[in-house]
């Protein structure tokens, strides 16, 4: 057979208290919910999954980045493409770069829905570690691409102090021949690789976006070699950045972040660097989004936990407490968050599954239960 059913499993569950469900949404006629390393909005009463259109063989970006609508997240129907590769040579998403782990979120300011995805050049492998930026009138598109960029350049990180700049720009990497020894990871953790990028700005890729309470919204992606998490500022119309940010475990080699906040925690999960190969999960909490960052351990329970389920996490959709009565999932009086996680098919990566585990809490803890 030239297609393969994708089999998407969906666990939607509700807070300890309450029975966890799991479901087997239906896929779109041709069998395949093309939409990785993304995310999912509401507006009004449709739910909008954005994703990665990934080709069945190959690698690189052919057509860009999908959409598909629900009302009761598990019915979806193809919405088509929301951002298109262009046909012009040259341009940052021709046909043939990599575009990945696409988020979208309105900004009310310019009542614009606005993409940002990581972005690598056509050709390049992964060596451009930009992110790109697009807006759209309305959430299904068309995007507009606007512009690609790496975070920050000539910026410090806002906890950086003129004693740790000093240090930061005394570590030369022309010093270690060797990576990965004690002394080179000390020479990470003190900016080694800040300093080394500091003129074209921070290196970006694996990524999410997240808007806080206050309507801020914050750039939260792997830098620093997939060495260090970055949390960068965005600007009121979240086009670029405001040049604030910080480094969440600098030399932890984290990457694909998700992020949440419950009764005033800050939770962000994470996986380690090992390609398509999943692993265990990495848990960190904060009071506030500039840190400081604690880690904590594997939130993940049951079998198959050592490897996150066979899922590397992309997105943590938050449900309100209304939503989440209305679509039967839970009655508890506070928000259910659900972790979207991809289950990788490197040989054919369109057919790659998804994986949706509920977030219960114990003992003040984040848990994932499978």
């Amino acid at each position: 057979m030239k297609q393969i059913i994708a089999i998407i499993t969906l666990l939607l569950g509700t807070l300890s208290a309450m029975a966890q469900m799991s479901t087997i949404p239906t896929p779109p006629a041709e069998g395949v919910v093309n939409a990785h390393g993304g995310c999912i909005i509401r507006v009004d009463s449709l739910y909008y999954w954005y994703g990665e259109n990934r080709p069945y063989q190959g690698f690189t970006t052919e057509v860009g980045v999908s959409v598909y609508t629900s009302r009761d997240l598990q019915h979806w129907q193809d919405g088509g493409v929301a951002l298109s590769v262009s046909e012009e040579a040259g341009s940052p998403i021709e046909r043939g770069c990599i575009m990945e782990r696409p988020k979208v979120v309105y900004c009310p300011k310019t009542g614009k829905y606005v993409m940002l995805f990581h972005l690598e050049l056509k050709g390049r492998g992964y060596e451009a570690a930009q992110v790109g930026f697009a807006e759209s009138d309305t959430p299904t598109g068309p995007f507009r691409f606007i512009r690609a960029l790496r975070p920050n350049a000539d910026k410090w990180p806002k906890d950086f102090t003129k004693k740790d700049i000093k240090k930061a720009l005394e570590q030369r990497p022309d010093d270690y021949k060797d990576w990965w020894t004690p002394e080179w990871r000390t020479a990470i953790k003190k900016g080694m690789f800040v300093a080394r990028d500091l003129k074209g700005g921070q290196m970006s890729r694996d990524m999410t976006v997240y808007v806080d309470q206050d309507g801020t919204a914050y750039h939260i992606t792997s830098s620093e070699d997939n060495l260090t998490i970055h949390i960068n500022e965005l600007t009121p119309d979240f086009l670029s950045f405001t040049g604030r940010y910080v480094r969440v475990a600098p030399g932890g080699q984290n990457e694909a972040p998700t992020i949440f906040r419950h009764n005033g925690t800050y939770w962000m999960i994470c996986s380690g660097c090992t390609g398509w190969a999943p692993n265990a999960a990495r848990l960190f909490s904060a009071k506030s989004i500039w840190g400081p960052w604690k880690q904590h351990p594997n939130p993940c329970r049951g079998d198959g936990a050592d490897k996150t389920f066979g899922g590397q996490g992309t997105y943590i959709l938050t449900l309100s407490p209304v939503e989440a009565a209305r679509l039967e999932i839970s009655d508890s009086p506070y928000p259910t968050h659900i972790f979207m996680a991809d289950i990788w098919n490197p040989k054919h990566l369109s057919h790659s599954g998804h994986l949706w585990v509920p977030i219960t809490f114990e003992n003040g803890m984040p848990v994932l239960r499978f």
